[in-house]
Protein backbone atom coordinates (compact mmCIF):
# COMPACT_ATOMS: atom_id res chain seq x y z
CA UNK A 1 0.00 0.00 0.00
CA UNK A 2 1.59 3.05 -1.05
CA UNK A 3 2.01 6.26 1.72
CA UNK A 4 -0.14 8.86 1.49
CA UNK A 5 1.23 11.96 2.03
CA UNK A 6 -0.88 14.95 3.91
CA UNK A 7 -0.81 17.80 6.37
CA UNK A 8 -3.43 19.35 8.11
CA UNK A 9 -3.80 22.48 10.18
CA UNK A 10 -6.31 24.01 12.23
CA UNK A 11 -6.79 27.19 13.76
CA UNK A 12 -9.47 29.15 15.90
CA UNK A 13 -8.39 32.73 16.74
CA UNK A 14 -10.75 34.65 19.12
CA UNK A 15 -11.29 36.88 16.50
CA UNK A 16 -13.84 34.82 15.17
CA UNK A 17 -12.55 33.04 12.03
CA UNK A 18 -11.98 28.98 11.88
CA UNK A 19 -9.56 27.83 9.12
CA UNK A 20 -9.19 24.62 8.09
CA UNK A 21 -6.58 24.04 5.68
CA UNK A 22 -5.24 20.36 4.44
CA UNK A 23 -2.61 19.22 2.03
CA UNK A 24 -2.52 15.57 0.60
CA UNK A 25 -3.22 13.25 -2.24
CA UNK A 26 -6.94 12.96 -2.52
CA UNK A 27 -8.58 9.77 -3.42
CA UNK A 28 -12.21 8.49 -4.19
CA UNK A 29 -12.73 7.09 -0.98
CA UNK A 30 -11.15 9.66 1.02
CA UNK A 31 -13.63 12.13 -0.55
CA UNK A 32 -16.35 11.31 1.82
CA UNK A 33 -14.11 11.09 4.89
CA UNK A 34 -12.77 14.62 4.44
CA UNK A 35 -16.60 15.46 3.95
CA UNK A 36 -17.33 14.18 6.94
CA UNK A 37 -14.92 15.67 8.97
CA UNK A 38 -15.61 19.27 7.47
CA UNK A 39 -19.48 18.45 8.56
CA UNK A 40 -18.27 17.17 12.19
CA UNK A 41 -15.82 20.60 12.78
CA UNK A 42 -18.06 22.94 11.26
CA UNK A 43 -20.91 21.82 13.09
CA UNK A 44 -19.60 22.37 16.65
CA UNK A 45 -18.26 25.65 15.05
CA UNK A 46 -21.25 27.05 13.19
CA UNK A 47 -24.95 27.43 14.67
CA UNK A 48 -26.51 26.86 11.37
CA UNK A 49 -27.14 23.05 9.66
CA UNK A 50 -27.62 24.80 6.16
CA UNK A 51 -24.48 26.36 6.40
CA UNK A 52 -22.81 23.45 7.73
CA UNK A 53 -24.41 21.31 4.73
CA UNK A 54 -23.71 23.90 1.94
CA UNK A 55 -20.11 24.07 3.13
CA UNK A 56 -19.85 20.05 3.07
CA UNK A 57 -21.27 19.75 -0.80
CA UNK A 58 -18.66 22.34 -1.86
CA UNK A 59 -16.06 20.62 -0.36
CA UNK A 60 -17.25 17.41 -1.93
CA UNK A 61 -17.71 18.69 -5.06
CA UNK A 62 -14.62 20.36 -5.49
CA UNK A 63 -12.87 17.53 -3.57
CA UNK A 64 -14.39 15.17 -6.43
CA UNK A 65 -12.43 17.41 -9.70
CA UNK A 66 -9.38 17.60 -7.77
CA UNK A 67 -9.37 13.31 -7.52
CA UNK A 68 -10.38 13.63 -11.60
CA UNK A 69 -8.13 16.20 -12.64
CA UNK A 70 -5.09 17.01 -10.57
CA UNK A 71 -2.00 16.16 -12.71
CA UNK A 72 0.33 14.91 -9.72
CA UNK A 73 -2.72 14.15 -7.05
CA UNK A 74 -1.54 16.76 -4.48
CA UNK A 75 -4.28 19.30 -3.26
CA UNK A 76 -4.55 21.79 -0.91
CA UNK A 77 -7.77 22.79 0.74
CA UNK A 78 -8.54 25.87 2.70
CA UNK A 79 -11.58 26.42 4.43
CA UNK A 80 -12.40 29.55 6.40
CA UNK A 81 -15.01 30.62 8.23
CA UNK A 82 -15.21 34.70 9.47
CA UNK A 83 -17.83 35.35 11.76
CA UNK A 84 -17.14 39.08 12.53
CA UNK A 85 -19.92 41.40 13.03
CA UNK A 86 -23.22 40.76 10.88
CA UNK A 87 -22.22 39.55 7.88
CA UNK A 88 -20.23 36.10 8.00
CA UNK A 89 -18.01 35.27 4.98
CA UNK A 90 -17.31 31.46 4.32
CA UNK A 91 -14.52 30.76 1.80
CA UNK A 92 -13.39 27.35 0.54
CA UNK A 93 -9.78 27.07 -1.73
CA UNK A 94 -9.02 23.80 -3.60
CA UNK A 95 -5.85 24.25 -5.47
CA UNK A 96 -3.87 21.34 -7.51
CA UNK A 97 -1.52 21.33 -10.70
CA UNK A 98 -3.82 20.47 -13.78
CA UNK A 99 -2.95 19.38 -16.98
CA UNK A 100 -3.53 22.61 -20.37
CA UNK A 101 -6.10 20.91 -21.96
CA UNK A 102 -8.22 20.33 -18.67
CA UNK A 103 -7.21 24.36 -17.56
CA UNK A 104 -9.00 25.25 -20.91
CA UNK A 105 -11.94 23.32 -20.55
CA UNK A 106 -11.96 25.08 -16.97
CA UNK A 107 -11.57 28.18 -18.07
CA UNK A 108 -14.59 27.59 -20.69
CA UNK A 109 -16.40 26.45 -17.91
CA UNK A 110 -16.35 29.51 -16.13
CA UNK A 111 -16.69 31.49 -18.73
CA UNK A 112 -19.90 29.71 -19.83
CA UNK A 113 -21.39 29.85 -15.93
CA UNK A 114 -20.07 33.70 -15.76
CA UNK A 115 -21.99 34.75 -18.87
CA UNK A 116 -25.28 32.71 -16.93
CA UNK A 117 -27.00 35.28 -14.79
CA UNK A 118 -29.52 32.83 -13.28
CA UNK A 119 -27.93 29.53 -11.30
CA UNK A 120 -30.83 27.39 -10.98
CA UNK A 121 -31.17 28.05 -14.81
CA UNK A 122 -27.79 27.18 -15.58
CA UNK A 123 -27.67 24.31 -13.32
CA UNK A 124 -30.54 22.71 -15.67
CA UNK A 125 -29.18 23.15 -18.60
CA UNK A 126 -25.76 21.48 -17.28
CA UNK A 127 -27.77 18.78 -15.45
CA UNK A 128 -29.48 18.09 -19.16
CA UNK A 129 -25.63 18.26 -20.78
CA UNK A 130 -24.33 16.04 -17.99
CA UNK A 131 -27.11 13.41 -19.07
CA UNK A 132 -25.22 13.17 -22.53
CA UNK A 133 -22.29 13.80 -21.69
CA UNK A 134 -21.00 13.52 -18.05
CA UNK A 135 -17.01 13.63 -17.84
CA UNK A 136 -15.97 17.47 -18.31
CA UNK A 137 -20.01 18.38 -17.74
CA UNK A 138 -19.26 21.21 -14.96
CA UNK A 139 -21.98 19.68 -13.36
CA UNK A 140 -20.33 19.71 -9.41
CA UNK A 141 -19.27 23.21 -10.27
CA UNK A 142 -22.68 24.35 -11.76
CA UNK A 143 -24.14 22.75 -7.84
CA UNK A 144 -21.69 24.21 -6.04
CA UNK A 145 -23.29 27.67 -7.25
CA UNK A 146 -26.60 26.90 -6.96
CA UNK A 147 -27.26 24.58 -4.21
CA UNK A 148 -24.48 26.14 -1.93
CA UNK A 149 -25.56 29.51 -3.10
CA UNK A 150 -22.24 30.17 -3.44
CA UNK A 151 -19.88 32.22 -6.00
CA UNK A 152 -16.62 30.63 -7.69
CA UNK A 153 -13.85 32.21 -8.74
CA UNK A 154 -11.18 30.76 -10.73
CA UNK A 155 -7.17 31.86 -10.29
CA UNK A 156 -4.81 29.77 -12.98
CA UNK A 157 -1.21 30.23 -12.69
CA UNK A 158 1.03 28.48 -15.03
CA UNK A 159 -0.22 24.52 -14.04
CA UNK A 160 -1.65 25.54 -11.04
CA UNK A 161 -5.34 26.04 -10.70
CA UNK A 162 -7.27 27.33 -7.75
CA UNK A 163 -11.02 27.09 -7.13
CA UNK A 164 -12.41 29.49 -4.38
CA UNK A 165 -16.32 28.96 -3.73
CA UNK A 166 -17.68 32.27 -1.47
CA UNK A 167 -20.45 33.00 0.23
CA UNK A 168 -21.65 35.75 2.64
CA UNK A 169 -23.95 34.79 5.43
CA UNK A 170 -26.23 37.14 6.95
CA UNK A 171 -26.85 37.34 11.12
CA UNK A 172 -25.72 34.22 13.39
CA UNK A 173 -24.07 31.28 11.17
Amino acid sequence: MPIREFAITANMPTQGEAHFELIFRPSADLVAIVRRFVSDFYDRILSSADTVSRLALATHELLENAVKYAVDGVTTLCIIVDRRGEENGISIRISNRAAESDIARLTNLFAEMTAAPDAFEYYQAVIKRAAREPDGSGLGLARVRCEGEMTLTLMVQGEMVSIVAQATIEGRT
